[in-house]
C-alpha cells in the first residue's frame, strides 16, 4: 500500500460536493481572462492592493478597491446582485480573504480569483500600468 492509498479516496459523492462548494467560493485567472477576453465579464474584478501596487501593474479592466474601502456605502454603487472577483498579491496575501469576508458581510456576492498577481503573470497574460 502507498502514502497515496493508505487513506481512502473519499466517496465520489462527498468528492463532488467537496469540489462544487470549492468553485462556489473561488475561481482561477484562466477563468477570469477568458471571460474577460471573450466579452462575457459577468462581474466586477476587484484588485484589492494598495494604490500604488495598483498603480505599477494590474489586471486590465479591474478596478482599485482596498478592503478596507468596501463600505456598504461603496459597494451601493453596483446593483444588489452584481458578483464581484476580488484579487490581491498571490498566495501569500490574504488581502482577498479580507476583502471576501467584507463583502460576504455587507451581503454581496464574491469569489476569490486564485493566485492573484502571481499567478496571472504565471500564465502570461498581461498587464496594465497606471
Amino acid at each position: 500500500m502507498s502514502l497515496v492509498s493508505e487513506v481512502p479516496a473519499a466517496a465520489p459523492s462527498l468528492v463532488a460536493e467537496y469540489y462544487a462548494q470549492r468553485l462556489a467560493f473561488e475561481t482561477d485567472c484562466s477563468d477570469v481572462y477568458q471571460a474577460m477576453t471573450s466579452g462575457n465579464a459577468d462581474f466586477v474584478l476587484i484588485d484589492v492592493r494598495g494604490p500604488v501596487l495598483f498603480q505599477e501593474r494590474h489586471i486590465p479592466g479591474a478596478i482599485n478597491l482596498p478592503h478596507g474601502k468596501m463600505t456598504a456605502r461603496k459597494m451601493a454603487e453596483w446593483p444588489d446582485d452584481t458578483l464581484f472577483v476580488v484579487y490581491c498579491a498571490g498566495p501569500h496575501c490574504n488581502g482577498t480573504d479580507k476583502a471576501a469576508l467584507r463583502l460576504g458581510r455587507l451581503g454581496k456576492g464574491v469569489k476569490v480569483m486564485i493566485g492573484g498577481i502571481t499567478g496571472w503573470a504565471d500564465e502570461g497574460n498581461p498587464f496594465e500600468m497606471g
